[in-house]
């Protein structure tokens, strides 16, 4: 495919008021820009419709290059709305490139990602998936979409849920969220557990979490923790840790077990 700019006005500066566009300021001469140039090229690949790549020979476009004032290259700048909005120079690795472009390109349906957040903060479920279903139709293979439906269908779904956790996992940045929602799909899933005091308790505080009791399951669990870390592979450790990052740190009900939980780990 051919990057190579043609018209700077038309290819990048009308051209970002539609798309962001990445422009890749470079030399034939310059070694790190042969580097770099195969790595940009599999990220706008990678990032199909969401920016476009456009490469500046500075030798070629020297006007340009001093305009943006490029005094090293490789030099990227992503332009929107006509404007550069962010930049970097030299040949770093593809990880921080594509961590760099993570930050830097706006985040498409902001304001109903935003939505869909306080939806699932405020425990209203079936609103946030109903709207990640419209989402999805239009960015199917957006990882974070995938991985918020994952937490707004768990207590529906938590196969589904489950599934679309694996599929998002390598390809979000909250970690966090998508191992509470592994962590408790698994206790959803759970056979074989003895008849013991310790594991009823451990049983029925998985029936309150499936309830979304949290409360209830968390001051459970914490219970268990006491009696027998070994349970469950630790297992009721893992399950307030994940519960925890579920709801929020800075959820009431995590603030009012914090504190017992930490205690119940050093008994």
């Amino acid at each position: 495919m051919d990057f190579e700019v043609k018209d700077f006005n038309e290819d990048i500066i009308k051209r970002s008021k539609s798309i962001p566009v990445l422009a890749d300021f470079w030399a034939e001469w310059c070694g790190p820009c042969r580097i770099l140039g195969p790595v940009l090229e599999r990220l706008t690949e990678k990032y199909k419709g969401q920016f476009e790549l456009v490469k500046v020979d500075t030798d070629e476009n020297q006007e340009i290059a001093v305009k943006y004032e490029i005094r090293g290259i490789p030099n990227v700048k992503l332009f929107i709305d006509g404007k550069v909005a962010d930049e970097f120079t030299g040949a770093i690795p593809e990880s921080a490139v594509e961590k760099w472009l993570k930050k830097a390109l706006p985040v498409k349906n902001a304001s109903d990602v935003g939505s869909v957040k306080e939806f699932i903060r405020k425990g209203e479920y079936e609103k946030a998936s109903a709207k990640l279903e419209k989402l999805l139709k239009d960015d199917p293979d957006n990882p974070e979409l995938k991985a918020l439906l994952a937490q707004s269908i768990l207590f529906k779904d938590y196969k589904s849920s489950e599934k679309l956790a694996l599929e998002s996992e390598h390809k979000v940045e909250n970690h966090e969220i998508i191992d509470s929602v592994k962590t408790i799909a698994h206790l959803f899933s759970l056979n074989g557990i003895g008849t013991d005091e310790t594991s009823m308790k451990y049983k029925s505080a998985i029936e309150d979490l499936k309830k979304q009791n949290f409360d209830s399951a968390l001051e459970k669990f914490i219970d268990v923790i006491r009696t027998d870390r070994r349970l469950d592979d630790d297992g009721a450790r893992k399950a307030c840790i994940a519960i925890f990052k579920f709801i929020g740190e800075d959820n009431e009900i995590t603030l009012k077990h914090r504190r017992d939980f930490g205690s119940a780990l050093y008994i």
